[in-house]
């Protein structure tokens, strides 16, 4: 039961990253894979701060799920699917108002001019979001 529940979180996992993934790909005006391609660190850092915040976000959904009698594995997976999905809009959510609160710069304007500082502090931002969620759902 270990192995068959390891794999369906794993795929539920990697799923729900990737769409993630793609999703804030689509609102933060940069085109990822491009600027990735291209050599640009500071977009390879809001990738890394994507990927290791949704992670963090499922990870703890998926501890915080007890399996008993009256809960099933579907029932955790579920569970740790929508729990995922507001993962993903509590990192646009951060993403967006510290973007509008910052006047000083444009977080767009800045990974596209490969501002590796910039994308550092993105990557913070998605790590903060990811334990306060974690936190949350704990």
């Amino acid at each position: 039961m270990v192995a068959l529940e390891t794999f369906v979180y794993l795929a539920i996992g990697l799923a729900v990253m990737i769409i993630g993934h793609f999703i804030i790909d689509l609102l933060i005006p940069v085109d990822f894979p491009r600027e990735i391609h291209e050599g640009n660190k500071a977009v390879g850092w809001v990738s890394a701060g994507i990927y290791a915040g949704l992670g963090f976000i499922i990870r703890s959904a998926i501890i915080s799920f007890d399996i008993s009698e009256s809960q099933d594995l579907m029932s955790g997976a579920i569970s740790t699917g929508m729990f995922a999905g507001i993962g993903v809009a509590a990192l646009l959510i951060g993403y967006f108002v510290v973007d509008l609160v910052n006047r000083k710069f444009n977080f767009g304007v800045e990974l596209k001019e490969k501002n590796e500082a910039a994308g550092i502090m993105i990557f913070g931002i998605f790590m903060g979001v990811a334990f306060i969620v974690s936190g949350v759902i704990q």
